[in-house]
């Protein structure tokens, strides 16, 4: 089992007033990890301690910023292992998959790590006789609120980010994922100097209090609820706010494609981590030319695949994160069939421990549906059966989200259409999963605000300053 410390001000052991925080294996039951709850009162202390690291980090070359993220992603590589265990007892997804998003993490920090020194201000061209500059500054204090379903790969971009540029930072991991967030900031914490980086762990209450406190930025990626609440709580003391929030992302079928190749898409995007992912697919609107043939071959995914324990060799679908997840997730299904959807695979409760969920299937859905509607989060795809390219457009584009889009055509007309009208943060064309590396977008509407990842992440943990000099009463120096 895992037990949890708590690192405030360089010091491990800090604080945990506040209780004690349980974790239960998804796949079992059993319990995997104790953690402290930090209270509001010791949230102010960590602020108050990174407020006075905050001066010495930001004076220390970037170069030397960047040496140290080097050797974080380093001491983060050699303790792989051992946070892709963590990550899949404590929420439950295949061990390949969390060494994946561990591999991710490592990759994002050398990424900034070489990118950071090489980004700077720019010179303006004004009077010949000043010197006028625009130049990027750390923003000070940064609280960094993180997730359970892909908790190292998302926690190293913030982190690397808001390290690398100057910034201290308070990270508070997910209540459902703390050992893997404690064993994170161990290996960073290896590499760093102390009271750089404070690690806070507790539920929604320690983080409420964090992005309440005096500090300069406050990022979060989680639920499109908890992000609104987050950016209420930091607009009292004018924090900047950073938010990749919920999504209910949409895949439009076109006539003209495979339907057994589409129906592979459709279920990557829709079964990749039992769904527990920001951008998975989550509404399926299919042109009625193919949409019997394409439900088939989709049925045909969702049986196939292996359900158990992310530990096991050769699972494919893991349990979502706990019990009361999947209640939720079940709930939007039987409410779909209740309303006249039907299921052609899967929404059932399996008997047994842990919190598995079947990849589930649901046709004859309509757009108003909760279930199309609002985010699930779980490996369920509803299919909506639609007319035209355009009708399926509308649809998809009628959304209080805004994260990302997936479009599968054989037609050029209806790629460029759709990158141009769907207004989400990102469109991708027969690729569920496709896109360069260091890509960064905007997420829109209920699915957060400003660049949560690539290169341009490293703007947004910095604040820029003009900067004009002259010599006194117009002389020369």
């Amino acid at each position: 089992m895992y037990t949890v410390a708590q690192l405030i001000g360089g010091v491990w052991g800090a604080g945990g007033d506040g209780g004690e925080l349980v974790v239960f294996d998804p796949a079992d039951g059993t319990q995997v990890t104790s953690a402290p709850v930090a209270t509001a009162d010791e949230v102010g202390k960590a602020v108050a301690a990174a407020r006075g690291t905050a001066a010495q980090w930001a004076a220390t070359a970037p170069t030397e910023r960047a040496a140290a993220l080097h050797r974080a992603a380093e001491a983060v590589a050699e303790a792989a292992d051992e946070l892709a265990q963590a990550t899949t007892a404590e929420m439950g997804k295949p061990l390949a998959d969390a060494r994946a998003g561990v591999d991710a993490g490592i990759a994002t920090l050398r990424q900034y790590a070489e990118l950071a020194a090489t980004r700077g201000g720019r010179t303006l061209h004004g009077d010949p006789a000043a010197i006028d500059f625009m130049t990027p500054e750390p923003r000070g204090v940064v609280a960094v609120i993180t997730p359970w379903n892909d908790p190292v790969a998302v926690s190293c971009g913030l982190l690397g980010a808001a390290l690398v540029t100057g910034n201290v930072v308070l990270h508070k991991p997910s209540e459902r994922t703390p050992a893997t967030g404690w064993l994170l900031a161990r290996a960073f914490d290896a590499a760093l100097p102390a009271g750089v980086l404070s690690l806070l762990s507790g539920g929604p209450e320690t983080g409420a209090a964090l992005a309440a406190a005096e500090v300069d930025v406050v990022a979060h990626v989680g639920s499109t609820a908890a992000g609104r609440a987050i950016a209420t709580a930091a607009a009292a003391g004018g924090a900047k706010v950073l938010l990749e929030n919920g999504g209910s992302d949409p895949m439009i079928v076109d006539a003209d494609v495979d339907p057994i190749w589409a129906a592979g898409q459709a279920a990557q995007g829709a079964f990749a981590n039992a769904g527990q992912i920001c951008v998975a697919v989550e509404r399926i609107y299919a042109h009625r030319d193919i949409a019997e043939d394409f439900v088939a071959a989709l049925v045909e995914r969702a049986v196939a695949l292996r359900i158990g324990p992310g530990r096991q060799p050769g699972t494919e679908l893991g349990p979502l994160v706990d019990r009361r997840h999947r209640d939720q997730v079940h709930g939007q299904v039987t409410a779909a069939a209740a309303d006249g959807a039907r299921i052609r695979t899967g929404g059932t409760l399996p008997d047994g421990p842990g919190a598995f969920y079947p990849a589930t299937v649901v046709d004859d859905c309509r757009h108003d549906m909760t279930l199309v509607r609002e985010e699930t989060f779980g490996p369920v795809a509803p299919v909506v059966v639609v007319d035209s390219f355009s009708e399926a457009l509308r649809c998809a584009a009628d959304s209080p989200y805004g994260l990302a889009a997936t479009v599968l055509t054989g037609s050029m007309s209806h790629a460029q259409r759709a990158w141009r009208e769907l207004p989400v943060g990102t469109v991708k064309v027969n690729a569920v999963f496709g896109g360069a590396p260091a890509g960064a977008a905007h997420p829109r509407r209920g699915s957060g605000q400003g660049f949560g990842y690539g290169p341009e992440l490293l703007d947004e943990f910095t604040a820029t300053k003009a900067v004009h000099i002259e010599a006194p009463g117009g002389g020369h120096w």
